[in-house]
């Protein structure tokens, strides 16, 4: 697997067709319980991202910081901040070796920016319950290689979304639904899966 910065490029065209087809879904599921905004915000965001040229960075760390940057000043709502963050801990801590375990702990730093931006944990309907167990089985699977690992990170991610299907919503404009929350699947942790998605597709 190279983890070279044409292949974090690919990743991240990969994620962006992702959200660009699913906008609907997004701001479908987001209107449910948030302000109707999540899929279009995303799109614009990703769109921004694509339009940088990964050639003109020295390196792929540095070319996901500018992703993360660039979401924090395109998207709008709580998503833009929170995957901002996520990939601006995560571009910190990249890796230059084709190591899983490193990798690992690159997506773990992104994890814990989006918990500390957010104040979210495990069971608060937010796409935390996406994210976190599908770090839990990267880790989980990082002997056997990285594309074993992305393979189980995606299956427990997707997992993880349809898990917060029942939950009510503890964080977020959907917390003050309550109660009324419970039912509707996060779109956070909807986009959230599409990302680690394609990360399995395009750097195992």
């Amino acid at each position: 697997m190279a983890i070279d910065l044409m292949s974090v490029a690919g990743w991240m065209k990969d994620f962006a067709t992702q959200i660009h087809d699913n906008a609907d879904l997004l701001t479908d599921l987001d209107r449910e319980i948030g302000d109707a905004d999540h899929g279009a915000n995303m799109d614009r965001g990703m769109r921004a991202v694509i339009d940088l040229d990964p050639s003109t960075f020295p390196s792929a760390a540095d070319y996901l910081k500018k992703v993360g940057m660039t979401l924090v000043s395109t998207v709008g709502g709580a998503s833009g901040p929170l995957y901002g963050t996520f990939f601006l801990r995560v571009g910190t801590a990249w890796p230059d070796v084709e190591n899983p375990d490193l990798v690992g702990l690159a997506l773990r730093a992104g994890l814990d920016g989006i918990i500390q931006r957010g104040k979210a944990a495990i069971g608060e309907k937010t796409l935390v319950d996406a994210l976190s167990p599908a770090l839990d089985e990267f880790d989980a699977n990082a002997g056997d290689g990285m594309g074993t690992a992305l393979q189980a990170a995606a299956v427990a991610c997707a997992a993880g979304r349809d898990a917060t299907i029942p939950l009510v919503a503890r964080k977020g404009r959907a917390s003050y639904l309550g109660e009324r929350s419970a039912g509707h699947q996060d779109p956070g942790a909807t986009s959230m899966t599409m990302l680690i998605e394609a990360a399995s597709r395009t750097l195992s």
